[in-house]
């Protein structure tokens, strides 16, 4: 499928704090204009489009009810934190050894909901996951499009830790102009063999690379990536819930 082609990731820069209700995707394509035609994937990291959505708390502002403190003093977090955690949680995963791990509503599994103080102007201030980052990263798409013509893909990226594996790796948790999987089921290998349960989680590896060409602590939300004009959509496709795996498919968590 991509064989011979080349990718260029160029860091979009000059971007301003982003604030409560930001059009973020018109600050971008001001930014990043010269190198937009519609045939680049444009990927923004939650952070960004969290902060321009208003989604942030204040852990001052918050009182803890008796499951937070509770889980708290057990994990040996911040109550208020604990609150806030358990407001963007579906279901809780792990509680153990001072790690909260959580399905959020939006159906993501990562640590403490993806609650985070990283970036984030204040001492005591945390953001959230967007509601629904496929909307966000539609919503990007159409104000970047506004904006200069061009409407690229746009892929919504946030850090995840794995199982079994150290570190962590940016991932696709919302994405328009571009299928997030590509299914290789049915393909034909080198050898003549059959592939049965090959697929490309597309979104993620380009969530990924872009995280290689800018520093987490640099301010830089956004980049765009080139060289892919022939994966993206007119259209805004199915999104990144499409790389959930459901429950009843999930051997390590059964079908509870």
């Amino acid at each position: 499928m991509i064989d011979g082609v080349s990718l260029t990731a160029v860091p979009v820069e000059g971007l301003p704090e982003i604030r409560k209700g930001d059009r973020l995707g018109e600050l971008i394509a001001a930014a990043a204009a010269p190198r937009l035609n519609g045939d680049e994937v444009v990927v923004v990291s939650q952070k960004a489009v969290s902060k321009a959505e208003g989604l942030t708390r204040d852990l001052d502002q918050v009182v803890p009810g008796q499951r937070a403190i509770q889980m708290a003093e057990k994990l040996g977090k911040d109550p208020a934190l604990v609150e806030v955690i358990l407001s963007q949680t579906r279901v809780v995963v792990r509680a153990e050894r001072g790690v909260l791990i959580c399905e959020t509503r939006d159906g993501w599994i990562c640590a403490n909901a993806g609650v985070d103080s990283s970036n984030v102007p204040g001492k005591r201030t945390v953001t959230l996951l967007p509601s629904n980052a496929d909307d966000s990263a539609r919503r990007v798409r159409r104000e970047i499009k506004r904006a200069c013509g061009a409407a690229p893909a746009v892929i919504v990226a946030d850090s995840f830790g794995r199982p079994w594996r150290l570190g962590q790796v940016d991932v696709a948790i919302g994405c328009a102009g571009i299928e997030p999987i590509h299914s290789l089921r049915e393909a034909i290998d080198r050898v003549g063999g059959r592939l049965e349960a090959t697929e490309i989680a597309i979104a993620d590896q380009l969530a990924a690379a872009a995280d290689l060409v800018r520093e987490k602590a640099s301010g830089i939300p956004a980049v765009v990536i080139s060289g892919l004009d022939f994966l993206i959509l007119e259209h805004d496709g199915d999104g990144a819930k499409a790389l959930q795996r459901r429950a009843h498919e999930d051997i390590f968590r059964g079908s509870s």
